[in-house]
């Protein structure tokens, strides 16, 4: 099976869809793009805590990190 190009080679390079269109990769079934997230916000770490952070501030990181894997796996781009 020969692999057919996106790309003309332009250099501009390659957009896959449009801000309303659905996709989706290696067979996932296409969806919409993920509404805007807020990663957490960088704070200065401090030494008064385990590693720095405090649990609100780590349990923030987790349950954003969570929302992006589940995002990359809903798009086919990690495995699940």
């Amino acid at each position: 099976m020969s692999v057919k190009q996106l790309s003309d080679g332009g250099a501009d390079g390659v957009v896959l869809g449009q801000s309303d269109d659905k996709v989706g990769f290696y067979g996932a079934d296409p969806s919409a793009q993920l509404a805007a997230t807020t990663a957490p916000a960088a704070t200065a770490a401090t030494t008064s805590t385990p590693y720095g952070y405090s649990q609100t501030q780590a349990d923030a990181i987790v349950t954003w990190i969570r929302a992006v894997d589940a995002e990359l796996k809903a798009k086919g781009l990690i495995a699940s």
